[in-house]
Parts: structure tokens; sequence; C-alpha cells
């Protein structure tokens, strides 16, 4: 709704570039590149669910849904990635995923009985979850719904890249093309879960919260391991940005909620080989979370796929990994737009 009132006032502001004198022509010219260029933030619903967006727009570009994965907040996307987006033609819009950020929570749930848990993911016993990802699947559409878009290009990371499989599955008619990052259609099990002390560090995530100096100190380690060692994590501005974060968001149990959400969900091989959109599969050879022999797997479950590996990528979009396969990215939404 707000789009369309922001194309009115554009009209509006159109005639009066014609009428008024050159003050007010160059009042009316920054006005519009205003409306046109300036973020919009705001709450889409889906049933009680309210779920916290932010569009970069510009509101005339073609739309890209932006779908991030385990306790990821929307901030958690680079800047890098939106300018890259942005200076492509393209309309990033980016949002919080239920029960992480400023959306909606279910710490009243409280958090999952790990321990029993890891007994019945272990044994291949059913987990339950409170929400699903096909649930969170509606909420990106939600975001969609809200803006009054009609198709968008969708890409999701990591946990994203599997909310993204329904959303594509369910409905194909809404989406321009869809990539995948970091991803895997089959739902993880004992030999695809995390080992070491990589293991040993997300499991700590699901047992409580710690001090704030002692989570910075776990995201730094997290994210040296997931990113392959490619990249310093030890400096103040990403302690800066841990802090931010955390206090954006202030309860750390959606993590833990959503992990179940991933573990009890079924497989979704059997989905994605219907997909018949244009999707591009890009995996890391150094991803020390999803093997990358996933997201082989993906792209073979997927015809109408092509695959990207990318020699010196982990697991997260770094800008040493974006620079390698940003131009085949941006190729990919170029030919489908």
């Amino acid at each position: 709704m707000q789009c369309l009132e922001n194309m009115s006032s554009i009209s509006s502001l159109l005639t009066d570039l014609k009428k008024n004198n050159i003050y007010m022509r160059l009042l009316t010219l920054l006005i519009l590149t205003f409306v046109l260029f300036s973020d919009e933030e705001g709450y889409a619903s889906n049933d009680n669910v309210e779920i916290f967006y932010k569009d970069f727009g510009p509101v005339d570009n073609t739309p890209v849904l932006l779908v991030m994965g385990l306790g990821g907040q929307l901030t958690f996307w680079p800047d890098y990635f939106i300018d890259s987006l942005q200076k492509n033609g393209y309309r990033p819009i980016v949002y919080d995923n239920r029960d992480v950020g400023l959306s909606t929570s279910f710490k009243e749930y409280g958090r999952p009985n790990f321990v029993w848990n890891y007994f019945k993911f272990y044994t291949g016993l059913p987990i339950n979850s409170i929400y699903s990802l096909k649930d969170m699947a509606n909420d990106g559409l939600a975001v969609l719904n809200h803006l009054e878009i009609e198709k968008a290009h969708l890409v999701g990371m990591s946990m994203g890249g599997m909310i993204s499989q329904y959303m594509a599955t369910n409905n194909q008619e809404r989406f321009l093309s869809l990539t995948l990052i970091a991803s895997m259609a089959k739902t993880p099990d004992a030999s695809t879960a995390p080992k070491g002390r990589l293991g040993r560090l997300l499991n700590n995530r699901t047992i409580g919260q710690k001090s704030m100096n002692d989570r910075i100190d776990r995201a730094i380690e997290i994210y040296t391991i997931l990113d392959a060692g490619n990249t310093n994590f030890d400096t103040e501005e990403f302690k800066k940005g841990v802090i931010e974060n955390i206090n954006r968001s202030q309860d750390d149990s959606g993590f833990s909620r959503q992990l179940m959400a991933i573990v009890a969900d079924e497989s979704r091989e059997k989905w994605v080989s219907g997909i018949t959109l244009p999707t591009l599969i890009i995996h890391g050879e150094l991803d020390p979370l999803i093997p990358f022999k996933e997201g082989v797997r993906t792209h073979e479950l997927i015809n109408s796929s092509k695959f990207l590996p990318v020699k010196n990528m982990g697991h997260l979009l770094s800008e040493t990994a974006l620079n390698e396969f940003d131009s085949d990215f941006i190729k990919h939404l170029d030919i489908n737009s």
C-alpha cells in the first residue's frame, strides 16, 4: 500500500515540475529522489505472526527477496551484497524470520529439550517443532503480499534456502528465478550434522544465555570457522556489530526453535524435483557446515538449475566469496528479469 501511495505522490510531483519555477522544480526533484530511493521499513502479517522487513528500493527496480539463515537477522545481509544488487538495477528486500530480530518471538515456549531431541535426532526418531519451515515460507510470501509485489527474484541463504525451496515449489508463479546459497534439499541427519569444534560451539548456542563477552568470543570463533578462515573477525568493527545485533533481538532462544524446525522437517528432495524456475545453486567448496556434496545433490534434483562452485568460499557470504560469484549471480538475475 505504501508503494502505491508513493507512486501517486510521484505523479503529482511530476505535474509540479511542469508548472512551477526553478526553485520549486529543484525541491520537487529532491522529494522525488527521496520517495524513489529511500528505505521503507515495516511489518507484514501472516496470521498472528508479525514479520519485520526492510525494502531498500528503488521501488521501480526489479524486486529481489532475500531469505536469511538460521538465527540470522536481516542485518546479517552484508552492505556490499545489498549495494551490488542496487547498483545492478535491483530492489533488495530483506526481513527477520519469525523468532529473531524484530519479528514475532516464540520465547514463551522456552528452549527445546535438547537432551531428548538430540537422542531422537541421532536415532532417527521424529522430532516436534512449534512451527515449520513451511510456516516460515508463508512469512516471506506475506512480505511480498504486503508490498503488493506480484513477481520477484528469490534468494535463500543456508536455512533461508530451505525456506525458499518451499516458497518456490508452492508458488512458482510468484518468482522470476531462484538462487540457493550454501543450502541443501536434504533434511540434516547424523551424517551431515556439524562435527568437532563447530558442532560444540553451535550446541553451546542452544543451552541458554551467556555473558556479553562470552557471546562475542563465541561469535568470533563460529564465524571464523564458518568462513573457512578467509576473514579476520577479531576486530572492533565485528564486535560492535555483534553487540548491536544482540541488543536488537534481545532474546537469543529463537535460534534453538528455528533449529528444531530444520531437523523436524521432512526431506525436501521430493519437493525440489518439481521446481521449474530458473535456478542458480551457489556452494562453497570449503563449506564446513553444509557439505559441498549436498549442493551438488540439490543441483541434480532440480532440472532447471545451474551449479556454481565457489573455490574459496566457506559457509558465509564474505566479500571474497561475493567477488568470485557476483558476476554470474547478476547475470542469472538479468536473463530472468
